[in-house]
């Protein structure tokens, strides 16, 4: 397998014995890749190849190789850095956190590098946190084919109604609240929910966003805590 300048984002590198690397990349046409570079902390001149293989940086790399982790055999910088700036650096942290965490490799979704980028951009542009971020992960569960709507029950087909109040279900989505069934269990005003399908982001909109892309994503990341929340907390 050889791949001549494919667009790339780092999600995240360790290093590898002396000198080298190991990168968990995203690319555009092949999904997230296990790959090494060979020398990239070595000193040269003009400086290391390490400087450029960082995340959030938009790359082309070339690589090549038969078994699961390839070798990159070129890399050039695509564009300018799309680094967030201060405590926005641990949304995008958390964005590169669930890729690695939730999808497969070798699995392309060119929707979803699109989106990846676009939120990365939208993040150095200080645009507002959560719906950079809710909007990032709707894409992600309907990439992974754990979508859901937000404009009708997912059991009985029914338009979601403004007054009544719904619950996440893993199997069906957002169903109506029972109330024996949704006690104890979080639940979602059905005039909050319209209002996200419309795009409609007001103070109250945003928390249950929050609420609910955290519970229909907390079925898919297990039980290990995500290390970037943990991070943000202790800043």
């Amino acid at each position: 397998m050889r791949v001549k300048l494919q667009p790339a984002f780092i999600l995240h590198s360790r290093p590898y014995r002396d000198s080298s690397q190991i990168l968990d990349v995203l690319t555009a046409e092949y999904g997230r890749i296990t790959m090494v570079v060979k020398g990239s902390r070595r000193r040269q001149r003009g400086g290391s190849t390490a400087a450029i293989l960082q995340p959030f940086i938009p790359l082309l790399l070339s690589f090549s190789g038969r078994s699961e982790m390839k070798t990159v055999t070129a890399s050039e910088v695509a564009g300018s850095p799309r680094t967030p700036g201060g405590a926005r650096l641990f949304s995008g942290l958390y964005l590169n956190e669930l890729l690695v965490r939730l999808l497969h490799r070798h699995d392309p979704h060119a929707e979803l590098f699109l989106a990846y980028g676009n939120a990365l951009e939208a993040l150095k542009n200080e645009e507002a946190v959560g719906e950079v971020l809710r909007r990032f992960e709707f894409t992600l569960l309907r990439e992974l084919g754990f979508g859901f709507e937000l404009s009708s029950d997912g059991r009985s087909g029914q338009a979601i109604c403004t007054d009544l109040m719904y619950r996440f279900d893993s199997e069906y989505g957002l169903v109506l609240a029972d109330r024996a069934v949704a006690a104890g269990n979080p639940v979602f005003a059905g005039g909050d929910l319209l209002a996200m399908a419309a795009g409609e982001w007001g103070e109250p909109v945003k928390r249950t966003a929050k609420r609910l892309l955290r519970q229909a994503l907390a079925g898919h990341l297990g039980d290990a805590p995500l290390k970037s929340r943990d991070l943000f907390r202790r800043v």
